[in-house]
């Protein structure tokens, strides 16, 4: 099958695309490391903990819910553990599994980390668009991780 090449608006708007990722990342882990101490990667961990009932998940749900991998959630809960920002514990329903648990310290961090976040979310994406066009980004977001999502089972890597 020949290569479907992109068009020179495709290939503007694929480029336009990746330089905001890659930048948007940057700004939000340079402003967590400046004014928190911790990358992006940690805050996202602590939200999701944060949300979750008794502020515990699995260590493999976390892993899923922040879309990273096994491995690369357990060392970065290595690095929260000995902040005491979470703490492991067995999972009661399968004794082979373990819990990450958000500590009382790692939500005091999360909340003092917080409103700088946000206002750099507010700064970089949400004040910057009309409400139309912050409605067809999230549109947009959800049409591209469907597809992300259904090419990876369909190849069995979910």
């Amino acid at each position: 099958m020949p290569t479907k090449w992109l068009s020179k608006p495709q290939q503007q708007a694929w480029r336009a695309y990746i330089d905001s990722v890659r930048l948007l990342q940057d700004a939000l882990d340079a402003q967590l490391q400046a004014d928190a101490g911790m990358p992006h990667a940690y805050y996202e961990i602590l939200v999701r903990l944060s949300e979750a009932p008794g502020r515990r998940l699995r260590m493999a749900e976390l892993a899923t819910g922040t879309q990273s991998s096994r491995s690369r959630v357990s060392h970065a809960v290595t690095r929260l553990e000995q902040r005491g920002w979470i703490r492991r514990e067995p999972c009661e329903s399968d004794r082979r599994g373990q819990n990450a648990l958000l500590t009382d310290e790692g939500f005091a961090a999360l909340a003092a980390a917080a409103p700088g976040h946000v206002a750099t979310v507010r700064a970089t994406v949400v004040d910057v668009l009309s409400a139309a066009q912050l409605r067809a980004l999230a549109d947009a977001s959800c049409a591209i991780a469907a597809a992300v999502r259904a090419s990876a089972e369909h190849d069995g890597r979910e």
